[in-house]
């Protein structure tokens, strides 16, 4: 029988938001609490000061993956880690089964991908920001807070707001 996307009542792979950084948590707690979930992990070569090491990290962060009905989303949402349904035109996300095989057979090369310090940022200099509540926004560099964020204005609305913002968050612009 054929899977049909479309169908309600047939199960699929739903997506869902979650927390920042409660990836792999909230993957324990849908699995406790008897959903069949799925994060899909790497591992990536991790620049420390004084050593390199790999470690395994969602490959898309703050996004799980639930193989449920569309009925049981409600009670999905009550999970503690997911914030939200992603939707795409009005509609839950789905993820087709040829992705999820793409992703799979990514995960299965077992390949490791090395990610590198940014290069070093300056006060005054223009970025962006890449991931979390704040991304897509567009700052300016004030000052350092420690050895990995930074202090960044953020005008918005008409507002001028300076956050505190780890530097692996930031592209130059």
């Amino acid at each position: 029988m054929m899977n049909n996307l479309n169908d309600p009542k047939q199960k699929k792979w739903l997506v869902f938001y979650t927390k920042s950084r409660a990836e792999k948590k909230t993957l324990d707690y849908l699995l406790k609490f008897g959903f069949d979930a799925w994060l899909p992990t790497h591992k990536v070569l991790r620049q420390w000061s004084d050593r390199k090491k790999k470690v395994e990290v969602p490959l898309f962060n703050s996004y799980i993956f639930v193989n449920d009905i569309e009925s049981n989303i409600a009670s999905i949402l009550k999970v503690p880690g997911i914030s939200w349904n992603i939707r795409y035109n009005g509609k839950p996300a789905v993820l087709h089964p040829t992705e999820q095989a793409t992703i799979q057979r990514f995960i299965e090369t077992g390949l490791t991908l090395e990610t590198q310090a940014i290069q070093p940022l300056e006060q005054g200099q223009q970025v962006q920001v890449m991931d979390g509540p704040l991304k897509g926004q567009v700052g300016e560099v004030e000052a350092a807070y420690n050895e990995d964020k930074l202090y960044v204005t953020i005008e918005s609305l008409g507002q001028q707001v300076m956050v505190s913002i780890s530097k692996g968050l930031l592209k130059p612009l």
